[in-house]
């Protein structure tokens, strides 16, 4: 089944995995004026969005395949997020034992790289609370996290018909579950959603991608006449980010802002003069997994190579990492990650009719 591509939304998922990206390079950049140093800072909360974002996209590309079909559907499902994520996580793994081994050779050793916990990262079942720290490659920590989701969301499916549930039902919900995601890390003493990762990772991407199903659904009742209801979407996130500025918890208003922006974007999507559907920020979007699962082994070793002062980093330095990272996600997305998902989508797991294809964006 060939869903449609809201290219808008592809496009915000490029710019939010280079967020992550200048994220995790923050501290090199010395002497950014303000207020680049608070808002790089946040960068951690793009996996927030691509949370929401990934609940959407399968709600929209599955929803109905998954009600039809019932349990019977659910290998295709699940062949098809495999062959979405593993191969590019096991590439990049592959490049982390590469470099884990030339520390060792070189006899320099690094606690990134627990031998003892590789078969859980080549399983991404690391954030699964069998560990404590992230390590190997760190951002990987969230697509363990979404394995999670991709294997519950049938039952989701199943078991709620957001068809059936009136608008005002709908949005109770996706605020039930946000408060319930802001009272877990209320009691954990978290105060930022990127605290304690490896302990509270998991419950933030179920119920953020569960809202993101949610938000899908008004999606889908609200599209044909776009115009108010993307209005107040907008209204509402910029409102709820106001709250947040004025010292509301992050950890409610951070995803109740981009839940509402989500809702936004998507009910806005695919008209004349979106600025966010300009071809280069779409290609970046379809690049994105690869630039957000890159970055960070790439900086770990272009630091070792390079940088002497990493809290210093020439703006040179900076940007030739930036160009390298752009220059290895094209060539992960074509080289790597689009002919491998071919090769697993190809695998026939059982007789009959080949499945239909999914929406590549999915």
């Amino acid at each position: 089944m060939k869903g449609p591509e809201l290219k808008a939304l592809t496009s915000v998922r490029g710019i939010a995995a280079w967020m992550v990206v200048l994220f995790h390079i923050r501290t090199a950049m010395a002497d950014l004026p303000y207020p680049f140093p608070p808002l790089l800072g946040r960068g951690y909360l793009a996996v927030d969005f691509f949370f929401l974002l990934s609940g959407f996209v399968i709600w929209m590309t599955w929803n109905e395949r998954v009600r039809s079909g019932g349990l019977a559907s659910v290998p295709d499902f699940l062949q098809r997020r495999v062959a979405r994520v593993w191969p590019l996580h096991l590439f990049m793994l592959g490049f982390a034992v590469a470099v884990a081994l030339a520390l060792q050779l070189t006899g320099r050793g690094s606690d990134q790289f627990p031998w003892h916990e590789l078969p859980l990262h080549v399983l991404l079942l690391q954030n699964w609370g069998f560990t404590g720290h992230l390590t190997w490659n760190d951002p990987a920590w969230s697509i363990s996290c979404e394995l999670a989701a991709y294997l519950l969301f049938p039952f989701l499916a199943l078991a709620v018909d957001w068809r059936r549930v009136p608008s005002w039902g709908v949005i109770a919900a996706i605020a039930v579950l946000l408060a319930l995601l802001h009272l877990i890390f209320a009691g954990s003493g978290a105060v930022a959603l990127g605290q304690r990762i490896p302990s509270l990772g998991l419950i933030r991407c179920v119920l953020e991608f569960a809202c993101g199903t949610a938000v899908a659904a008004l999606w889908l009742r609200w599209r044909g006449q776009w115009r108010l209801p993307a209005l107040g979407s907008f209204a509402l996130a910029l409102a709820f980010a106001g709250g947040w500025a004025l010292g509301l918890p992050e950890t409610f208003m951070a995803p109740a802002t981009f839940a509402a922006l989500l809702l936004a974007l998507a009910l806005t999507a695919a008209k004349p003069g979106n600025p966010l559907e300009i071809a280069p920020l779409h290609y970046l979007g379809e690049i994105s997994y690869a630039t957000y699962l890159s970055h960070y082994l790439l900086w770990f070793a272009f630091k070792l190579a390079f940088v002497q002062d990493e809290h210093a980093v020439p703006w040179s330095l900076v940007g030739g990492f930036l160009l390298l990272v752009l220059l290895a996600s094209i060539a992960l997305y074509h080289l790597v990650e689009r002919p491998a998902q071919r090769w697993v989508n190809g695998i026939r797991l059982r007789t009959g009719p080949s499945p239909a294809q999914q929406s590549p964006h999915g």
